[in-house]
């Protein structure tokens, strides 16, 4: 501060100047010390003490909370808003550049906030000719294209079982009903979760790409159920399985299916536990359906937890892809829409205004602080009529010129709100 004397009296030439400030506009201090240095001014030489009278005096409560301290939950939290805290990128209206692209300018990634729900608005990057899909995007479409057609192969596999296409697969309806519920089942799930993939990937919805991630796992576990249960089965005493399943879970119709594709008759000889049908009676040469049987399920059942476990790596490279993708598909996060508890009110535009009018008090004065919010309504009152509500919530709309970009903040005649 730059002091000087006039007459014997010591005035002052300047002021402190408060850069630091977020609310301080260097455009607007110029007429400010004109006024100040001006004979007529009735604050001449000094600046009187702070005491804003629009401040009902609680001005010296800090917390951004004190206009409505009784009723702080219906605040918003953009009254704690404080630019030092986001990094230099956002300030300046851009990204950072990288290396290698030129000395292109430096502008945010398209897609998203309000623009996003216009008409005919991009929600991908526009490229030089067509809109262009993000890498996350290639690999969920890779992946869920593997999904699909490993999920739809099995699946035709389990019909084909079902409708008896395959020779002896009837053997296996009647021998290992089990195994192949569980599998169809699993191929169903695979081609629901695909079904869903492909509505969050086309659509680029975030929340769909949420449940195909979770059903991912849900298939991953029908997956492996099936498997296991197989190869449990062949593994461990395949032989004494058989044969309790011969005599005690087939029954007369399991049996005559089993005697009847596999060309024998009873289980050991036709006096075995044996169906009586036309090729299997007491005099039958046929033989018996232990040795036949067990051959043929320690084949199917080798296939089958065979095929089931070559899935497991490609089923988890689908579920990482998922887990690791679904968020990403495009450059902008969730619905583009400003969260509820962010959004502007009347009491917050309370606080924020007594925030802007202290500040304005303590550095000039409450009569300068009077005429800087009078300049503002008048500049204001060219543009849109002047809402009809208290002096603190009158000066709220000097700070925000802007407010006729968006029409659920415009002036309500009942409430007159922002």
């Amino acid at each position: 501060m730059a002091i000087g004397t006039n007459n014997g009296r010591v005035t002052r030439t300047s002021v402190i100047s408060h850069a630091n400030s977020a609310y301080s506009l260097a455009g607007s201090t110029r007429p400010i010390l004109v006024d100040m240095n001006s004979p007529s001014s009735s604050n001449y030489g000094l600046l009187t003490p702070p005491n804003a009278p629009f401040a009902s005096g609680i001005r010296n409560s800090r917390d951004n909370l004190s206009l409505a301290s009784a009723n702080s939950g219906d605040l918003s939290l953009s009254v704690n808003y404080i630019p030092t805290k986001f990094s230099s990128s956002i300030l300046s209206g851009g990204t950072r550049k990288r290396k290698g692209k030129g000395d292109e300018p430096s502008l945010p990634k398209r897609g998203g906030g309000i623009e996003a729900f216009k008409s005919n608005e991009a929600r991908m990057p526009q490229g030089k000719q067509r809109l262009r899909w993000n890498r996350f995007k290639w690999i969920l479409f890779c992946t869920n294209t593997l999904l699909t057609i490993y999920s739809l192969a099995a699946l035709v596999v389990c019909l084909l079982t079902w409708f008896n296409v395959w020779d002896h697969a009837d053997v296996i309806r009647a021998g290992n009903r089990s195994e192949l519920v569980l599998s169809t089942i699993a191929a169903s799930v695979g081609i629901f979760t695909c079904v869903i993939g492909w509505a969050g990937i086309v659509l680029n919805n975030r929340g769909f790409l949420a449940w195909y991630t979770f059903l991912t796992w849900i298939t991953f576990a029908f997956l492996v159920t099936p498997g296991y249960m197989t190869y449990k089965r062949r593994t461990f005493n395949l032989e004494g399985k058989i044969n309790a399943q011969w005599s005690r879970d087939l029954g007369a119709e399991g049996r005559l299916r089993i005697q009847n594709q596999l060309e024998c008759c009873g289980y050991f000889s036709p006096f075995v536990e044996a169906t009586v049908s036309q090729t299997c009676y007491a005099r039958s040469v046929l033989p018996g359906c232990k040795s036949p049987y067990l051959d043929f399920e320690k084949f199917v059942l080798k296939r089958w937890y065979a095929a089931s476990f070559i899935l497991v790596p490609f089923q988890v490279g689908v579920m990482l892809a998922g887990l690791l993708c679904s968020n990403h598909i495009t450059y902008r996060f969730g619905k583009g829409m400003m969260p509820e508890r962010y959004r502007l009110n009347m009491a917050t535009m309370a606080v924020i205004m007594e925030n802007y009018a202290n500040q304005l008090a303590d550095l000039y004065g409450s009569d300068i602080a009077d005429e800087i919010l009078n300049r503002s309504r008048q500049h204001l009152s060219e543009t849109a009529p002047a809402p009809a509500y208290s002096s603190i919530n009158q000066t709220h709309s000097a700070m925000f010129p802007f407010r006729a970009k968006y029409s659920s903040v415009s002036p309500s005649p009942d409430a007159g709100s922002i």
